[in-house]
């Protein structure tokens, strides 16, 4: 969680906003400082511009559970199915419909 790699991060985005994979680590780094609209918010910017296998889905998910937005987790962990399925990633798919079902 270093201020370092989100500085280098920001500075990349910058430069380049369309940069899906620093829009990702972005992310990534702000999880681990349990900043989550923060997470939210870049997660969603990169699945705007990325065909993500499906984890990124279920990180948005966790932190939109962590905002209180359970509508917005459930949409975002059936797009993960979604998007693991598409990706022949059955095992992901699998993990995201049992935390679905935890929501209901």
């Amino acid at each position: 969680m270093s201020p370092d790699r989100i500085a280098s991060l920001l500075r990349m985005l910058e430069r380049n906003p369309a940069d899906a994979r620093a829009r990702l680590g972005l992310a990534i780094e702000y999880e681990k400082q349990q900043r989550w609209s923060d997470v939210a918010r870049e997660l969603q910017l990169y699945l705007d511009a990325a065909d993500d296998q499906g984890n990124a889905w279920g990180r948005l998910a966790n932190a939109l559970t962590r905002l209180g937005d359970a509508g917005g987790a459930r949409t975002a962990y059936q797009r993960g199915i979604d998007a693991a399925r598409r990706h022949h990633h059955p095992s992901m798919a699998a993990e995201f419909e049992e935390a679905l079902e935890e929501l209901a």
